[in-house]
């Protein structure tokens, strides 16, 4: 009897565009560059690097759109061996312009209460995301393993903690709906929140993502 090899995961990455009081979202950046710094230091056997998309940072506007990104994801699968048996991971990428650490965010709270309006134009006042969800205080939480993720990113150094409030803002929007498709789809979502490049450059930040799909990899 051979031994198996190791589990098949693919992660997705999202970052966001620009809102009004960041000119210059790092996470655009991260994942337009993804891709390249990864096919240089390469990742480790059975974990694949799926799609690098750079959402517009809006509400309802951008539903459409976010949902096709998520799509996507099914119909690869749905073309390839049946026999795979991989794992599909969904990380979403945002900036918190006040923070000075990384955060990984272990839920999402079915409300939209936006601070200042989304680049459309939207600004929600404490109403669900999903309406037939109920309450703005239901909470979903991510089924990926928060806790071991986060000791093995503070053991490679990263100043790092978990978080339960990922704001009322776009970040918490994508992150419910992405946590409710993954629940529907039988996919993992994962929601991280990074700080500016003037807190933690922009070498360290990419390195800290990279070490991130390892340790999702790992304990997925």
């Amino acid at each position: 009897m051979g031994s198996e090899g190791p589990k098949a995961i693919t992660i997705h990455v999202t970052g966001f565009k620009k809102f009004l009081g960041v000119s210059e979202n790092p996470t655009e950046k991260i994942a337009n560059n993804l891709k390249s710094v990864v096919e240089k230091r390469g990742l480790p056997s059975g974990l694949s690097l799926g799609s690098c998309t750079v959402l517009e940072t809006a509400g309802e506007g951008a539903k459409s759109h976010l949902y096709e990104v998520l799509e996507s994801s099914v119909a690869v699968i749905s073309g390839k061996d049946k026999n795979i048996n991989g794992t599909v991971v969904w990380l979403h990428l945002g900036v918190n312009s006040g923070a000075t650490k990384f955060a990984i965010e272990r839920q999402a709270v079915n409300e939209a209460h936006f601070r200042c309006p989304d680049q459309l134009g939207w600004q929600p006042q404490r109403i669900p995301i999903v309406i037939e969800d109920g309450s703005i205080t239901k909470a979903k939480e991510t089924s990926c393993s928060t806790e071991s993720i986060l000791k093995l990113l503070k053991n490679k150094g990263f100043d790092v903690v978990e978080s339960d409030d990922a704001g009322r803002f776009v970040c918490n929007y994508v992150y419910y709906h992405s946590l409710r498709f993954a629940e529907q789809k039988g996919h993992k979502s994962l929601f991280v929140h990074v700080p500016l490049f003037s807190q933690i450059s922009e070498e360290t930040q990419m390195l800290f993502v990279v070490s991130l799909l390892e340790a999702i990899a790992t304990t997925c």
